[in-house]
């Protein structure tokens, strides 16, 4: 099977859906894209007599990153037939029983949203296959440059938004406030785009998330809170909602600042990272790497910290811890291999939700 275009994603959303009644739902999100495609997510929810906690699992945001779709359909499908047919899962060297999955969906619910940038994907496959951004060109002002088409979805979250004040002046987040950027324009204000106001959207309907996952590529690495600067669990004061370290973030080794993490929330997503990595490598021996999203490179305005922050700035909000995995080591792997990365990234997504529940 080669990588699905746009249409092929919904279809495979919506005929999970179908295929397993009892068990999923399909949520249609509220905002069309900006050349006006509908987008779905599928809840997998066994029915128990309690609510239950919610991992949110998103992909397709940065267009190039084909697989980040199959791989995230290819989990629900693999999920809903086990739990139908009551066996358990393989992955390569990575196995689960059918106690296993059983488990994981009685003590929690799913939602998959494999596809949040229908717009970019189609020009990426279709156009110009390295092209990362949405399609909006409301901010391109009239210039003939088609780099100046686009936000980075990715950039584009209620976090820290305003990098220029946040930040070091040396410290070279990967953001941008050029609309004409080919690759980390924010846009003009958080949330201006309709992706991410549907990623908010489905954090609300479903309040007890607790864990979120975007899946992109690439890197092999598994990233969690925080992404603006290296993590301290010491001085409460020393975060991100705190103007007196306004120009001073960003810098690694330094001693001026680091974000707060409750100890608590850094041990529980080092663990989970890290039995994300050990489904990983036993599939086939890969090696993925935990860390702090800030060790990748510095940045604002993504979804994993934007997630997690919502709680800081309002203690109503239910706490979720984020996670990003960078699957593989290039955007368009042959199709041959894509599928032995599908088995990696899925057995550790199983292993991390076992983790979780």
């Amino acid at each position: 099977m080669p990588y699905l275009n746009v249409t092929e994603v919904e279809s495979a959303v919506t005929s999970l859906a179908t295929a397993y009644p009892d068990i999923t739902q399909l949520v249609t999100l509220p905002e069309a894209s900006h050349e006006g495609r509908t987008a779905h997510a599928l809840l997998i929810s066994e029915p128990t007599a309690a609510p239950k906690p919610c991992v949110m699992m998103i992909g397709g945001v940065h267009a190039r990153e084909w697989g980040s779709c199959e791989i995230l359909i290819h989990l629900a499908a693999d999920l809903l037939e086990s739990h139908r047919d009551g066996t358990g899962l393989g992955y390569g060297g990575t196995a689960f029983t059918a106690a296993q999955v059983g488990s994981l969906l009685h003590r929690l619910d799913l939602v998959l949203y494999p596809l949040v940038n229908p717009d970019g994907r189609n020009y990426s496959q279709t156009v110009k296959p390295m092209w990362r951004k949405n399609r909006n060109p409301a901010n391109a002002g009239g210039s003939p440059n088609p780099d100046c088409v686009g936000v980075d979805i990715n950039r584009n979250y209620d976090f820290l938004f305003d990098f220029v004040t946040a930040f070091d002046p040396k410290a070279n987040p990967q953001v941008s406030n050029d609309p004409c950027d080919p690759q980390v324009y924010a846009g003009p204000s958080a949330f201006s785009e309709p992706e991410t106001r549907n990623v908010r959207w489905l954090l609300e309907q479903l309040p007890l998330t607790q864990w979120f996952v975007d899946v992109h590529s690439y890197s092999q690495d598994v990233l969690y809170n925080w992404g603006d600067d290296e993590n301290q669990s010491i001085d409460p004061d020393m975060n991100f909602r705190n103007s007196e370290y306004d120009g001073k973030r960003g810098l690694p080794g330094d001693l001026t600042y680091s974000e707060y993490i409750p100890k608590g929330d850094q041990d529980a997503a080092v663990l989970l990272a890290e039995a994300f990595c050990q489904g990983v490598n036993g599939v086939r021996g890969l090696t993925y790497k935990p860390m702090s999203g800030f060790h990748l490179y510095p940045t604002s305005g993504t979804s994993d910290d934007y997630v997690y922050s919502r709680s800081f700035a309002d203690p109503d909000q239910g706490k979720v811890l984020g996670f990003t995995v960078e699957w593989g080591a290039e955007f368009h792997p042959r199709w041959a291999e894509m599928e032995q990365i599908i088995r990696d990234v899925d057995a550790g997504l199983v292993q991390f939700c076992l983790a979780a529940a």
